[in-house]
């Protein structure tokens, strides 16, 4: 495919759909194995299997439900082509609640690579999500650990 803006799009909007949709196995399917994220607090994470992202996501809804997390949108603010099959995407996610009214958003950096299956994540740079999170809970009156 030669436009790769629309195919990074139709990824991304896959990967919301999933996140909206809860289903923690769709969204680890659109990662390639192993894993990593990668940030300022914890330094580096990997992810042997798509059965390990699955649990990980999964552990996470609980708290997502909580805070009325009800759909997930993007912006895609930039990419860069690495290589032939290697991109560089940065992206705004839109997080929701069950009126349509934004609740937060957060910034993000992946590597993706074209492969047999299409487009999928191997590194995952977040920007401001625990500072995001963290303000949201507070503002609802979540708390985040309990």
């Amino acid at each position: 495919m030669n436009d790769i803006a629309a195919e990074l799009d139709a990824y991304l909007t896959r990967y919301a759909n999933t996140l909206s949709s809860y289903d923690s196995q769709a969204a680890a399917d659109l990662w390639g194995s192993p894993g990593m994220i990668l940030n300022d607090q914890q330094g580096a994470g990997v992810l042997e299997s798509r059965e390990a992202m699955a649990s990980g996501l999964e552990q996470s809804y609980p708290l997502y439900r909580k805070l009325g997390l009800a759909s997930v949108g993007y912006e895609r603010l930039d990419h860069q082509q690495l290589s032939d099959a290697i991109f560089l995407v940065r992206v705004r996610w839109l997080f929701y609640d069950s009126d349509g009214t934004e609740m937060t958003d957060s910034f993000a950096t992946y590597i993706l690579r074209r492969g047999e299956e299409g487009l999928q994540a191997f590194v995952y740079v977040p920007a401001d999500d625990v500072e995001k999170l963290q303000a949201l809970a507070d503002k609802k009156g979540v708390n985040l650990f309990g």
